[in-house]
């Protein structure tokens, strides 16, 4: 029998976007644009981006169990915020449910992101740690994303 546990957490992520927040944030609401930053090449990913709509990601990492990381859109102000609530499933395995909050601010020519994410974690499926590291990984991946946004446009 697995032992039942559950961890709270929560991290603040802070980047710096040599972008403006309509531009950001566009990459958040576009379909294509997340597709790139948010899954991974071999993932299946569908967007429905306005309140009330819902994001799947369905992806593996290394032969290991079908991981679904599903959102639902809670609150969408264009260009300043978006809140949404998460649940994350290892094969039937839930593994985590959260709460996360992406600000959007405006600093010079550039924005400020802040994603607040406030976890529960669930009987050892998925460590906070884990979850941090991967949120940022995907902060980086937007890095690169608006990069190549801003290529096109030139």
């Amino acid at each position: 029998m697995t032992d039942r546990v559950v961890i709270h957490a929560t991290f603040a992520l802070e980047r710096r976007y040599a972008a403006s927040p309509a531009t950001v944030f566009a990459a958040w609401a576009d379909p294509e644009a997340k597709a790139r930053w948010f899954a991974g090449p071999d993932a299946e990913h569908e967007l429905d981006f306005r309140i009330g709509g819902r994001e799947v990601n369905r992806g593996r990492h290394d032969g290991g169990p079908m991981l679904t990381f599903e959102s639902w859109y809670r609150d969408i102000v264009p260009n300043e915020r978006i809140v949404y609530t998460s649940t994350l499933s290892a094969g039937q395995e839930l593994a985590t449910v959260s709460l996360t909050t992406v600000e959007f601010t405006p600093e010079g020519g550039d924005t400020r992101l802040l994603l607040t994410e406030q976890g529960t974690f669930l009987d050892g499926h998925e460590e906070p740690s884990w979850r941090e590291q991967g949120t940022g990984n995907w902060l980086d991946a937007l890095a690169t994303e608006l990069l190549r946004i801003d290529a096109q446009h030139q």
